[in-house]
Formats: C-alpha cells, sequence, structure tokens
C-alpha cells in the first residue's frame, strides 16, 4: 500500500512546533477591519492555522506604496493598535509574544503565538530613536527594507528595472543595524539587494534571518539568495524562510507545486550539508491581490496556512529523517529566537 504522506505530514504538524516566518497578516486584517469586519483574526485566520498546525505567525508591518512617504509611522501604529483590538475581541486565542519564552507558553495554552517585524523600516524614517518604541511595543525583527530604497539601504526588484547606482547599508543604515541587535531584535534580510547584504554580513555580529528568499541557483530573482550568501548565512548560524510565492520558486510553469518548493530545501542542503538552517517563510500573498484587485503573475503554490503540511509530505518523501523535519516545521527557528531576541 502507498504511504499518505500528506496524513503524515499533518500528524508531524500536530505533534511538532510549527512557524510561518513571514506573513502580512496585520496589513490584512487592518484592511478587513477598515471595511467594518471585527473577529478578523478569529474568523479568517485562526480557523488556517489551526488546520495546518501552526503555532507562531510572524506578522510583517509592511507599508505599501500609497502611504510612502507621508504615513508609515501611522500606519505601522494602527496595525500594532489593530491587533491589540482584536486580541481584546477574541481572548484566548492568539498571543503577541516578545520572547521564546512567551511563544512557548503561547503553545502549551493552545493559543497561536504572533511575533511582530518590520518589512522594511520605512516606519522609523530616519529617526533611530522610534527604534526603541517599536521594541516596546512588542515588534523583535527588523526587515531592513522592502524592495525599494528607504533611509537605511536599497532593496533588490523582483524584476530588472532602469535604475541608477545601486548602494548598501547607509550611515543610518549601520547605526539601525546595530541598535537592533542592542535591544535584542533579529535582523531580517529579505528584500535587500547584494551590496546591502553584503554590508549586513560586515557589520552584523549575530545571526540572521533571510524571512522569505529562496535559491537563485534554482530560480534567479534578486529576491533569492546566491548560493554564497546561504553558505555565510548558514555559517553564522542564521537561518533562510521558505517562500511560496511562485515566481520565486520555478521559473516559467504555471503548475507550480510544493515538490517545487521542497526543492530549494534540497539545494540548501546540499550546499550546507544540514538542514539546520532552513524554516518556513512562506509569504502567501493571493489573498493580498484578491483585497486589492491587483492583477499578478505570480501565485502562491500552496495554497495558504490550511494546506502548508504539503511542503513538510515532500520533505517526507524525499525520506528525510522525522527531527530535522520538525526542525525545518519551526524548531530551526525557535533556536534562532533564543539565540537573537531570548
Amino acid at each position: 500500500m502507498d504511504r499518505d504522506f500528506l496524513a503524515e505530514a499533518k500528524e508531524l504538524h500536530e505533534k511538532y512546533f510549527v512557524a510561518d516566518v513571514h506573513y502580512d497578516l496585520l496589513p490584512l486584517v487592518w484592511e478587513r477591519r477598515q471595511r467594518g469586519e471585527r473577529k478578523v483574526i478569529e474568523n479568517h485566520y485562526i480557523p488556517s492555522f489551526k488546520e495546518g498546525g501552526v503555532d507562531l505567525v510572524v506578522s510583517s508591518l509592511f507599508i505599501s506604496d500609497e502611504y510612502l512617504p507621508e504615513m508609515p509611522l501611522r500606519r505601522a501604529l494602527d496595525y500594532v493598535s489593530a491587533l491589540h483590538q482584536e486580541m481584546e475581541e477574541s481572548p484566548g486565542l492568539f498571543a503577541l509574544c516578545r520572547n521564546t519564552d512567551e511563544i512557548k507558553r503561547a503553545r502549551s495554552s493552545g493559543m497561536v503565538a504572533l511575533l511582530l517585524s518590520f518589512e522594511g523600516a520605512e516606519p522609523l524614517g530616519n529617526d533611530i530613536n522610534l527604534l526603541r518604541i517599536f521594541y516596546e511595543l512588542g515588534v523583535r525583527g527588523l526587515g531592513i527594507v522592502w524592495s525599494r530604497r528607504n533611509y537605511a539601504a536599497d532593496g533588490c526588484h523582483f524584476e530588472a528595472k532602469e535604475e541608477g547606482r545601486k548602494g548598501g547599508l547607509t550611515n543610518f543604515g549601520v547605526q539601525l543595524l546595530r541598535e537592533a541587535e542592542r535591544l535584542g531584535m533579529y535582523v531580517d534580510i529579505s528584500h535587500l539587494n547584494d551590496e546591502g547584504l553584503d554590508d549586513v554580513l560586515k557589520f552584523s555580529n549575530k545571526p540572521l534571518l533571510a524571512s522569505h528568499s529562496n535559491c537563485r541557483k534554482l530560480v534567479p530573482s534578486m529576491r533569492n539568495l546566491r548560493d554564497e550568501q546561504i553558505l555565510e548565512i548558514a555559517k553564522r548560524g542564521g537561518v533562510i524562510g521558505m517562500n511560496a510565492y511562485s515566481k520565486f520558486v520555478k521559473d516559467d510553469d504555471e503548475n507550480i507545486k510544493a515538490k517545487d518548493l521542497a526543492d530549494h530545501v534540497c539545494h540548501i542542503y546540499e550546499l550546507v550539508r544540514s538542514y539546520e538552517n532552513i524554516c518556513y517563510g512562506f509569504d502567501f500573498c493571493d489573498e493580498i491581490h484578491q483585497l486589492s484587485g491587483s492583477e499578478s503573475k505570480g501565485y502562491d503554490c500552496i495554497k495558504g496556512h490550511s494546506r502548508c503540511f504539503e511542503l513538510t509530505a515532500e520533505l517526507i518523501a524525499r525520506g528525510i529523517d522525522e527531527k530535522e523535519i520538525a526542525g525545518v516545521m519551526g524548531e530551526n527557528f525557535l533556536r534562532f529566537l533564543e539565540v537573537t531576541i531570548g
């Protein structure tokens, strides 16, 4: 009888800690609340988190172009406020966590743990003092840029664009990185260009996260990592989140599946000879396109958190050891957090 890899994967998602280290949860929640909805996380997201066995979700504080340059700070604060309103409306279902002990307590209480991270430092402008304020509000990740230039650094575009000379970290960017590490925040290098990543590797003293970046060897997008970058991140004890957005998973194929994303997992293993530097950072985007009415050639090769165990099933089918799979599912990221945020 053929093995039911999906059933086995679902069992592992019930047994072990599972994390998605990048999702635009709060921007989506805020958009729905602006339309008059309440208990948004309870009604729209908790069911899929539970079905997929997801214990921790890292929510970005992503600021879309329409709010630049005047409103990034206000919008980021709106996102945090929306989360607190949601927690009041749906007590006991999810918790804002600030360290690994709180994450573990949330899981043991049957709650989904939420961690906050910048996806671009635009809310700070060029005022480094604001970083401490966001730290006190619970933000623990510093994604320095999205795919555009800000006061800290240059981002990498999804596709080639006509532009002038690229830059790495600015003086403000270096100060920001050092202050984040001093406070006890992790640094996320997804969306940085190569010049910026080189600078982060030069100035950083702690393990780094690439929350949602795949392998450029398999898909030659600037949003993916070069082999030498993967090796350096792994050497420093960092982790790389597997991105389910099809444009970064496989080229020129309208039928991209979880098996294609598993190829990126295996490529990283072939490079570093370990699964300890890999995690899940799905960056599910289908709902963003649906809510905004925008058109995109890309799509999620895994259809949301309720199906996230499809990637785990692919890893099982490839004969990867259960404990190593458990690491990829979430324990590698939890170990990373213990070193960076405590």
